[in-house]
């Protein structure tokens, strides 16, 4: 079952990257264009919020079934202290989470903007931060190799 998991995490990690620098590109230069906010704005911005959901919830199933986990009873706190551990165990899950967070408030304050400009705004800087935290805590070392 982790095999499969693990693969499914892996893969629809690619949906998600690729979704989220759609919508934060797309929110930011109509942002900086001045252009109208659009229906398909609001697709795009709805797509990216529930493929991140759905690798949330692949990645917490992950996290449960991995066998990392184990770690955390065999390193207790030296969890910490080792940089592979720390990765999988507390910075991946943790950094992602808030992304999806942010993701989520972002796409939610878009929501009660009433200007196109401040809709996309919104959108452009949450989504851009949560791009940026993804990025910052995929292992890519085991990712891409």
């Amino acid at each position: 079952m982790y095999n499969i998991v693990l693969s499914l995490h892996s893969y629809w990690a690619y949906l998600v990257l690729i979704v989220l620098i759609i919508a934060a590109v797309n929110a930011v230069i109509k942002t900086i264009g001045d252009k109208e906010y659009e229906n398909n704005d609001f697709r795009i911005s709805l797509f990216t919020l529930i493929v991140s959901h759905i690798q949330l919830t692949i990645g917490l199933i992950l996290y449960f079934v991995s066998p990392r986990l184990a770690l955390w009873g065999q390193l207790g706190g030296k969890v910490m202290s080792n940089s592979i551990a720390r990765l999988y165990l507390v910075e991946h899950p943790f950094v992602n989470i808030i992304a999806i967070a942010l993701i989520t408030i972002g796409y939610s304050k878009h929501k009660k903007k009433l200007t196109s400009k401040n809709k996309l705004k919104t959108i452009a800087i949450f989504y851009s931060i949560a791009l940026v935290l993804f990025l910052s805590r995929i292992p890519w070392s085991t990712w891409i190799g």
